[in-house]
């Protein structure tokens, strides 16, 4: 019996007894969860309730008002411009960044490291609060809601991004260094289209994200059918709602299926 055929027959590995940082981790767990269990005030009453009313909003909007398709669909064209004007600039804006955060391209450590604190603030700030604030600073409309977009595509990009360039192999490289080739040479031809499929598929993913992003920045005045949304439900206007989303699920769905062949083809 050879070695394979043993460790074949071999007894399955069992669990290790986890370490202190393991229970630390699960306690802490089990912590939060039951607080936020009990601070939520889940009470059968409370379902029974909720679902009372989400069967009276559905009698309420059924069927759609379709009376104003028209604004609608404007509303809706306008949360698309926002998206795709705003994941544009921010996936261009990510690539220097990816280049600064990732060890292989990066100038020194001090740049890279702060580098990353920049790109995961702009990650760690949701992109409700990056719309609020652009409100407060330019007003109400879509513009802040695509200024919202690309702070918060950066985060998201930039970190996906430079895992990419680091991850790349580094034979390319070394050849076109090896010629006599200057840093911007090898990053542009060989570390950037290295990875231009995997960015490419991360740039369509932020696509579909910003869509979602972009319908409830309009909630807080970030233009867009999100505005329409916020007028409709608090004017008890359920039928219009329902309209509005049936119109987002519908472009919703369909960027996504049309992202997806595109990655397909990509990648």
């Amino acid at each position: 019996m050879n070695a394979d055929q043993r460790a074949a027959m071999a007894a399955p590995a069992r669990f290790r007894s986890p370490s202190i940082f393991i229970w630390v981790v699960i306690i802490s767990f089990a912590a939060f969860f039951i607080q936020g269990f009990a601070s939520a005030d889940i009470r059968s009453d409370r379902l029974l309730q909720g679902l009372g009313n989400l069967g009276n909003f559905f009698a309420q909007s059924v069927p759609p008002d379709t009376s104003r398709l028209g604004p609608i669909f404007r509303a809706m064209l306008e949360t698309l411009n926002m998206a795709i004007v705003g994941v544009t600039f921010g996936v261009i804006l990510s690539v220097p960044f990816a280049l600064l955060c990732s060890s292989n391209t990066s100038p020194n450590a001090v740049v890279r490291t702060v580098s990353r604190m920049i790109v995961a603030t702009l990650r760690t700030i949701p992109d409700l609060i990056w719309a609020l604030i652009f409100v407060v600073a330019v007003g109400l409309g879509p513009l802040a809601g695509i200024l919202a977009i690309i702070m918060d595509t950066i985060g998201f990009c930039a970190r996906f991004f430079s895992e990419r360039i680091e991850e790349i192999r580094p034979g390319p490289s070394e050849a076109l260094t090896a010629t006599g080739a200057g840093r911007m040479s090898v990053i542009f031809g060989a570390i950037l289209p290295e990875s231009m499929a995997s960015m490419t598929a991360t740039s369509l993913y932020s696509v579909e994200k910003a869509i979602r992003s972009a319908v409830v920045l309009g909630l807080v005045g970030a233009g867009g059918i999100g505005v329409e949304l916020s007028v409709s439900m608090r004017m008890f206007r359920f039928d219009q709602a329902l309209t509005i989303i049936l119109v987002i699920l519908v472009v919703v769905i369909a960027v996504e299926q049309i992202s997806s062949a595109i990655r397909k083809r990509v990648i």
